[in-house]
C-alpha cells in the first residue's frame, strides 16, 4: 500500500486549518493597531507607555475589564468543579445501575444539549424570577435584602448547562473500564470507597478531566444564558465585550480576546499534559 498523501487531500487539510485559524490570526494582529478603530489596519503601535502594546497596558488599566475577568474566571471555575463533582456520580450512577428512571434520565440529558440556548436561557430567568418572587413574598423580603439575578444565579445556569457535557464524556470513558480491575481490588479486602479513590477515580480520570476541560471552555465563553441570567456586579467578558461593541470598537478589544486566546490555550496545555501523565 502507498503511503502517499493525495495533494487534494493537503489543500482540503489547509483550507479547513485556514478557515479555523485565520480569523484569529486577524484579531491578534489587530491587537497591534495603531488606528484607534478596528476598520483599518494602519501599522503597528508604538504609544507610551508600552509601546507595541500600547492596547494591552489600557486593557489592564480598566477597571471594568478586571472585574469582568474576575467574574467570569469565579463563574466558571465554581461552576466546573460542582458539574464535575456531580457529572461524574451521575455518569457512574447511569453505567453502572439499573433503576425505574434510568431510561428517561438518559433522554433528559440530551435536551440543554439540544435545544437553543436562547430558550434554556429565557427558562432559567422564568424559573429564577418564579422562586425568588415567591421566597421575596414569603420571607417579607424587601429593599436590598430582596433575593435578585447575580453572581450565584449564573453560576447555577453554567452548572446546570454544564453536567450533562460531563455526564456524557465520563461515560464514554467507563464503556472501556474493565470491572475485573475493581472487582479484584474488593477481593483483596478494599471497601467500595477505597476502590474507587484507589482504582476507578485514576482509570477514568481522562474522562474527568476531559469532561471538567469542556465545562470550563463552555462557562468562559457563554453569553446567550448568562445575559439572561446575569445581574448587577455580575458582568462576564462576553457581556462587556458585547456592551463595547454598541459603541465605537477599539483595538481595545482585540487585546483582550488576544489575552483571552492565551488563557484558554495554557488551560487547554495544563489540560492535555495531565491527561498524558494519567494515561502513561
Amino acid at each position: 500500500m502507498s503511503n502517499r498523501r493525495s495533494p487534494w487531500l493537503k489543500l482540503f487539510s489547509f483550507l479547513v486549518y485556514f478557515f479555523l485559524y485565520a480569523p484569529i490570526v486577524v484579531l491578534i494582529v489587530y491587537a497591534f493597531n495603531s488606528s484607534r478603530t478596528n476598520i483599518t489596519f494602519d501599522g503597528i503601535v508604538n504609544q507610551e507607555p508600552c509601546g507595541t502594546f500600547y492596547w494591552f497596558c489600557v486593557l489592564f488599566k480598566n477597571k471594568s475589564v478586571l472585574d469582568a475577568a474576575k467574574n467570569t474566571l469565579t463563574i466558571a471555575t465554581v461552576s466546573t468543579v460542582v458539574s464535575t463533582i456531580i457529572g461524574t456520580m451521575a455518569a457512574l450512577a447511569l453505567q453502572r445501575h439499573h433503576f425505574r428512571l434510568k431510561t428517561f434520565s438518559e433522554v433528559s440529558l440530551y435536551i440543554p444539549i439540544i435545544i437553543p440556548e436562547i430558550v434554556m436561557g429565557i427558562s432559567i430567568l422564568v424559573l429564577f424570577n418564579a422562586i425568588f418572587g415567591w421566597l421575596n413574598n414569603a420571607l417579607g423580603l424587601t429593599g436590598d435584602n430582596r433575593l435578585v439575578l447575580g453572581l450565584a444565579t449564573v453560576i447555577v445556569s453554567h452548572i446546570a448547562f454544564s453536567i450533562p457535557f460531563v455526564v456524557l464524556t465520563g461515560r464514554a470513558r467507563l464503556q472501556g473500564l474493565d470491572r475485573a480491575v475493581e472487582e479484584a481490588a474488593m477481593d483483596l479486602g478494599a471497601n467500595e470507597w477505597l476502590t474507587f479513590r484507589r482504582i476507578t477515580l485514576p482509570m477514568i480520570m481522562p474522562g474527568v478531566l476531559a469532561g471538567a476541560m469542556l465545562a470550563f471552555t463552555l462557562s468562559l465563553d457563554d453569553f446567550v444564558i448568562t445575559f439572561f441570567t446575569t445581574g448587577p456586579g455580575s458582568t462576564t467578558l462576553p457581556i462587556y465585550v458585547y456592551g463595547l461593541l454598541r459603541r465605537i470598537i477599539t483595538p481595545e478589544v482585540n487585546a483582550l480576546s488576544t489575552v483571552w486566546i492565551l488563557v484558554v490555550l495554557f488551560v487547554l496545555i495544563i489540560s492535555q499534559g495531565l491527561q498524558r501523565r494519567q494515561v502513561g
